[in-house]
């Protein structure tokens, strides 16, 4: 799964299920899906949109099936920023010590790298 919260795909049957089930509880409500459509027999195109903190937050995802049509891919893009920033904070408490932490940020640049 990519997400706009992490530098790294989540890889994985168990950490994914645990990821998008803690997405949900991050959220205001479960918000609603304004469209779903096949861009081609295995690709699925979905619009989402919903709050945060009271905040609106939408979501563009594509989810990617194999032959047997179980998902194999989910890549997601959220936005407007700070109501991403405030579902990645959450995230960040919720998924604290199953996702590893260098998962949520880059490693600091060496100080003395120019």
């Amino acid at each position: 799964m990519h997400s706009p919260m992490l530098i790294r795909a989540i890889e994985g049957r168990a950490n994914v299920a645990f990821t998008i089930s803690n997405s949900s509880k991050s959220r205001d409500n479960p918000g609603k899906y304004i469209y779903e459509g096949k861009l081609d027999e295995r690709t699925t195109f979905l619009r989402w949109q919903g709050t945060v903190e009271g905040h609106e937050i939408e979501s563009l995802e594509l989810l990617t099936d194999d032959e047997n049509g179980l998902l194999i891919e989910r890549t997601i893009a959220y936005r407007p920023f700070p109501a991403v920033k405030l579902l990645r904070d959450k995230l960040y408490i919720l998924n604290a010590g199953r996702l590893p932490d260098d998962m949520w940020d880059y490693a600091p640049a060496d100080a003395g790298q120019a």
